[in-house]
């Protein structure tokens, strides 16, 4: 599943669009945003230094001769991503570096596919000179960016490096920011936001991923990256069950026990405005973050409704009736229903007398009421006398019959 995060970010979106963005969240309990970074910038570094092409436009030049083979591979190739530009907050450059070359990836000054912007080192700018010897290898491809603050510069350093790379031409670049916490502790969130839509609107960007810690945020912010994004990684770990059996201790021993493995569940946003959920199992160890297909169906349906808003969570009352409620709920005598006491159901309609020979009602003229209606102690009763046997009623059946009228 996490294989196709990589490849919607290596093919980036076509020409006209805007690029394919992904945030990958992550929490206290399963801080591993970092590790999926770093497997997503292996990959991406791997595929731009082997110069890996879309399948579709392999598929595509197979149906034409030789010569239009070669100048549609020619046309397509410059669309491809040919470079990477790596904007630091949380890690120095070092670290990265380093990475890469444990994954087989040598990074030196001569290289032409990456570039790094070091907003680590100096973020408010207070560092007249840097140390010496800090940085040493592929010193050339990192730049020092201070003050993060202002996003116009940075949006301007993020396309001139990668311009550096690929020129001004249409050839494309991807830009990773290993982690907007720290670009919003010093930057409010529609500076944040309109930084990332002018990525994503920008001709040469071919795509873009970034890392957020939703704990450490408001939910709208969230919602406000969650927005801008194409798609959307979510780290969960496996929890103990909450069903209070468990003391405190054992629950301290699981969560230690299963810290570094969980679900990675991933949203993509379709056309037409259609939402794809994926999940698999994640497994951090010493050599990075390994993913696997989840073991089992209960798994599945469990994590499928994980990722359900309940709605106890969108209300602040209880949607839920006890026993004592629904009882109570069911002895409600609701007003004009029958109560089925036994007598049978007689229609009025509408002439003197009524049927099985009932003694004939008193005329309203006469202004005098019958006693038994006096006594009986109904009131708000309408009584109504047809004018003269002759007049039909409006319908053989009363459309009021299920009333106490």
């Amino acid at each position: 599943m996490a294989d196709s995060i990589f490849r919607k970010l290596r093919d980036g979106g076509e020409e006209g669009e805007l690029a394919p963005a992904l945030t990958v969240e992550e929490t206290v309990a399963s801080p591993f945003a970092l590790d999926v970074s770093c497997y997503l910038l292996a990959n991406l570094s791997s595929s731009i230094l082997a110069g890996k092409s879309k399948s579709e436009y392999i598929l595509e030049t197979l149906k034409f001769n030789l010569f239009l083979l070669h100048c549609r591979v020619f046309m397509k190739s410059s669309l491809l991503c040919r470079g990477l530009v790596l904007v630091t907050f949380s890690q120095s450059p070092s670290f990265y570096l380093q990475f890469l070359k444990q994954k087989g990836i040598f990074v030196s000054s001569s290289s032409k596919w990456i570039r790094v912007l070091d907003c680590y080192t100096d973020p408010l700018g207070w560092i007249d000179q840097p140390s010496p010897g800090v940085i040493t290898e592929g010193s050339s491809l990192i730049k020092l960016h201070k003050c993060v603050s202002d996003l116009k510069r940075l949006f301007s350093s993020i396309i001139e490096a990668g311009r550096e790379m690929v020129g001004d031409g249409k050839t494309r670049f991807s830009v990773a920011i290993d982690s907007v916490n720290e670009l919003l502790r010093h930057s409010s969130m529609p500076l944040v936001s309109g930084l990332l839509t002018d990525l994503r609107s920008h001709a040469q960007v071919s795509s873009l991923f970034w890392s957020l810690n939703t704990d450490l945020h408001q939910e709208k912010v969230t919602n406000a990256l969650e927005y801008i994004s194409t798609m959307k990684a979510n780290l969960e770990p496996f929890c103990p069950s909450s069903d209070g059996k468990r003391n405190a201790l054992e629950n301290l021993f699981l969560v230690h026990q299963d810290f570094g493995k969980g679900r990675f569940h991933i949203r993509f946003k379709l056309r037409k405005g259609r939402v794809r959920v994926m999940s698999e199992e994640y497994h951090v160890d010493q050599t990075g973050i390994n993913f696997s297909p989840i073991s089992s169906v209960e798994t599945i349906i469990a994590a499928t409704k994980s990722l359900i808003p309940k709605a106890s969570y969108l209300v602040h009352f209880n949607l839920q009736l006890s026993e004592k409620e629904r009882f109570e709920k069911e002895k409600v005598v609701l007003p004009f229903e029958h109560q089925d006491h036994g007598k049978s159901t007689e229609i009025y309609d509408g002439r003197r007398t009524l049927a099985d020979g009932k003694t004939e009602a008193t005329p309203l003229s006469s202004g005098e009421l019958q006693a038994d209606v006096v006594s009986s102690g109904k009131g708000g009763e309408i009584i109504y006398f047809r004018d003269s046997d002759d007049e039909h009623p409006d319908s053989d059946e009363d459309p009021d019959d299920d009333l106490d009228i």
